[in-house]
C-alpha cells in the first residue's frame, strides 16, 4: 500500500478496504463536510471502490439510463450518469475551499491535471477536451475513449464527491448507461490499455502529486493538456 502523502493543513489521506457501500459512504461525505465547515474535522481525500452500481448527477437524463441492470442511486454531484463498481478507483474529496481561494473552476481542473499527473506516470497519455467533460486518452483500437470521469459538489464551500479512475473495471458495466451523456465515445481502462498497472500503483502515482494537486487549488490554474 502507498504510503500517504504530506497534505498541507494535515489533510487526512484514507485509502477505505474492500468494496464501500455507496449509500454509507455518501453519508459519511457529507458528515464530514459538515463537520469542516464548522471547524470540526479536518479536510479529507478518501480513495474507494464500490460495487457496481450508477449514479445519476443533477444534469442526468432519463433516456441515457438504458439498462438498469446495477443499482441506481441520486447524487447532488454535477454531472450525468456514471458508473463505479469494482477495479474503479474512486476518489471523494472533502476540501475547503472557503481557506484555498472559493474558486470551483480551479479546483475541477486541479482534479484534472491532478488525473493527468497520475496516468503519465502509469504510461497513459492521457488529456481533457472542450466541450466533454472528463480526461480521455486513446483506447486500444486508437479512438479517444474516456478513462476518468469528474462530478463534484461544493456545500458551504466544502466539496464533496470528486473523480474516478478506471483500473481495471468491468467496462461492459458502463453498457447500462450513456455515461457522462456522451454517446460517441467509449470507455477505457488501464487494463484495457495492456496497462499492467494495479490499484496501488496508481494511489501510489496520485499520492505523489497529491501535494501539487492541493498548490493549484491555490494558484492561478495552469492550461490543462487538451487535444482536439
Amino acid at each position: 500500500m502507498s504510503e500517504a502523502p504530506v497534505l498541507s493543513g494535515d489533510i487526512e489521506w484514507r485509502v477505505e478496504p474492500g468494496l464501500l457501500d455507496y449509500a454509507a459512504g455518501l453519508a459519511d461525505m457529507e458528515a464530514r463536510a459538515t463537520a469542516i465547515a464548522e471547524g470540526a474535522a479536518r479536510e479529507r481525500v478518501w480513495l474507494v471502490e464500490h460495487p457496481p452500481l450508477y449514479t445519476a448527477g443533477t444534469s442526468a437524463q432519463i433516456a441515457d439510463l438504458l439498462t438498469p441492470r446495477f443499482p441506481v442511486h441520486e447524487t447532488g454531484r454535477g454531472g450525468q450518469y456514471t458508473y463505479h463498481g469494482p477495479g474503479q478507483r474512486v476518489v471523494y474529496l472533502n476540501i475547503d475551499l472557503a481557506r484555498r481561494g472559493r474558486d470551483v473552476r480551479r479546483f475541477v481542473q486541479a482534479l484534472e491535471e491532478w488525473t493527468i499527473a497520475a496516468l503519465a506516470d502509469l504510461g497513459v497519455s492521457a488529456w481533457t477536451s472542450p466541450g466533454r467533460v472528463g480526461v480521455w486518452t486513446h483506447g486500444p483500437d486508437g479512438a479517444e475513449a474516456k478513462i476518468g470521469a469528474i462530478g463534484v459538489r461544493v456545500r458551504k464551500w466544502v466539496t464533496l464527491h470528486g473523480l474516478s479512475i478506471n483500473v481495471a473495471p468491468d467496462l461492459a458495466h458502463y453498457d447500462g448507461i450513456v455515461p457522462c451523456g456522451i454517446s460517441a465515445f467509449g470507455v477505457t481502462s488501464l487494463a484495457d490499455l495492456g496497462r499492467p498497472a494495479g490499484m496501488e500503483a496508481l494511489d501510489a502515482a496520485l499520492a505523489a502529486h497529491a501535494p501539487a494537486m492541493l498548490s493549484a487549488i491555490e494558484t492561478a490554474p495552469q492550461r490543462t493538456i487538451s487535444r482536439t
